[in-house]
């Protein structure tokens, strides 16, 4: 999608679609004044007649060739003025993209950034339309023998109209920051919606060897006998029971002084979960395609990161492999060894996750992070506990902890913390081993964020289990792209500093 600043009269644009909001009562904002007034009066005889109510999401096509240079004219609802937050507001924008991707026009101009939102200003508005209108084109049918016909005709200009030449640079600012945010929320959904078949622990590596060249990330690929001689015991432990190697894979991005700590983000990549010997019942078991949605937010956060050459050193590990049945896979009551010397006694194949990140984790230790945040889906408990709404968000480190939830709140790729009290480590208790990898049925989510606790000694930590937030399941089912807004609005927040 291309984007243009003007500060003209809306009025006088030259485009497919003019976009203009009214709220609830039929109030006109500005740009609906101006293009009610050249266009004889026009929305206010459409208020008259109850065509133009101003509901919240609602969207009325109007065609007006005659009256302005637009030849169509699309009225969006905007809702209560008073009431208008950033949530229903990104409601509203979803609303009218895709009514414009029905009008088959190839470009628009849109002037909503100009409603009045809650705590939001004109460049958080306009970066929450950059977003909107991404996802709205965001199709996935590289797979299909036959694409949509609809691509002929796809919006691919966007028009925004600023009242004040003063506004210009904090609008163009913020479209830089939805694009770039857009443009890793989509990689990482593109790689997630990719089948376990083609979306191999290899093919990620391939993916980062292609930014590596693209965006001039210093890329690193572990192998298997690497990761032995580092005693990766516990993530390699996983991989047995499949036939692709597993990889740890390394990105640097180095936009900060040399001497300056990095960021170090860790993604769960774990390409297909079955299971292994604990296997998964067989409904739904082909989403679990998406256990590697944190690994493929971390690709997703480095895209966006270099794409703004932020000022800051941020790396990015994921650890990826296959979780299979197979006769050398583990088993129940298996005790492995970790990077970090602990012995974990295995009680569920299928809590894997935990078991690959624990030695990523100890290995960015080797890169002595200022912050280190691991994005994993986890965890069902998460998923019963905060739903869709919300990733969870665990941390050892107050300040890490509020950056996130307030990057969280910004992007409105939303967190919610959720306690790391030592009354739930006794529930990791071995008789056996230094550590079990489950904790029984109370507080999963909970004693999972614990288990990781034990392997970041020392250091800034923070955990998103992102496992009710990453992708939609049943007749929906795809991949969000998220906490790539998220991760990417800390990192920008933490390069202001």
């Amino acid at each position: 999608m291309k984007y243009t600043i003007t500060t003209g009269d809306c009025a006088d644009i030259s485009t497919d679609c003019l976009v203009v909001g009214v709220y609830a009562g039929s109030k006109l904002t500005p740009s609906a004044i101006a293009v009610d007034q050249a266009a004889g009066g026009l929305l206010k005889r459409l208020a008259k007649r109850g065509d133009i109510e101003g509901e919240s999401g609602h969207t009325l096509l109007v065609p007006c060739e005659d009256h302005l240079r637009a030849p169509r004219l699309l009225v969006v609802g905007l809702g209560d003025a008073d009431q208008l937050d950033a949530d229903e507001f990104l409601a509203v924008v979803r609303s009218a993209a895709t009514a414009l991707q029905r009008t088959g026009a190839t470009n628009a101009a849109v002037t909503l950034a100009e409603a009045k939102v809650k705590q939001r200003d004109l460049g958080d508005r306009t970066r929450i339309i950059v977003e909107a209108f991404a996802v709205s084109r965001y199709r996935f049918d590289r797979l299909k023998s036959k694409k949509s016909k609809s691509k002929n005709r796809t919006l691919s200009k966007i028009v925004l109209p600023v009242k004040e030449k003063s506004s210009v640079a904090a609008v163009r600012r913020s479209v830089r920051e939805g694009e770039a945010v857009s443009s890793g929320v989509q990689l990482a959904r593109d790689l997630a919606n990719l089948p376990g078949n083609i979306c191999t622990p290899s093919y990620l590596a391939e993916q980062a060897r292609k930014l590596q060249r693209s965006h001039q990330l210093k890329v690193s690929i572990l192998s298997e006998p690497q990761m032995r001689s580092l005693k990766m015991g516990s993530l390699l432990s996983v991989t047995r029971g499949s036939r692709e190697p597993a990889k740890l894979i390394i990105m640097e991005y180095r936009g900060g002084a040399k001497s300056s700590p990095p960021v170090v983000l860790v993604g769960k990549g774990l390409t297909f979960d079955a299971g292994g010997i604990s296997l998964k019942p067989a409904g739904k078991m082909d989403e679990m395609k998406y256990d590697m949605c944190g690994g493929a937010s971390v690709f997703g956060t480095l895209l966006a990161t270099a794409e703004l050459k932020l000022p800051l050193n941020v790396i990015g590990i994921v650890p990826s492999c296959e979780n299979l049945p197979d006769g050398a896979a583990n088993k129940p009551g298996d005790i492995v060894k970790s990077m970090s010397g602990q012995t974990i006694e295995i009680l569920n194949t299928d809590a894997e996750g935990r078991l690959i990140l624990c030695d990523a984790l100890t290995y960015a230790k080797r890169f002595k992070p200022d912050a280190i945040i691991d994005i994993a889906t986890l965890t069902g408990a998460c998923v019963i506990a905060l739903g869709d709404p919300a990733s969870g968000l665990f941390s050892n480190n107050e300040q890490l902890a509020k950056g996130l939830l307030e990057a969280g709140e910004s992007s409105g790729d939303r967190a919610w913390r959720l306690p790391l009290w030592k009354q739930y480590q006794k529930q990791l208790n071995s008789p056996f081993a230094d550590i079990a990898n489950i904790g029984g049925r109370g507080g999963g989510a909970i004693t999972a964020a614990c288990f990781l606790s034990r392997f970041t000694d020392n250091l800034n930590w923070a955990h998103l289990d992102i496992a009710g937030t990453a992708y939609h399941s049943g007749n929906k089912k795809g991949a969000t792209g998220r906490p790539v807004g998220l991760l990417t609005q800390f990192l920008i927040q933490r390069s202001r500093n």
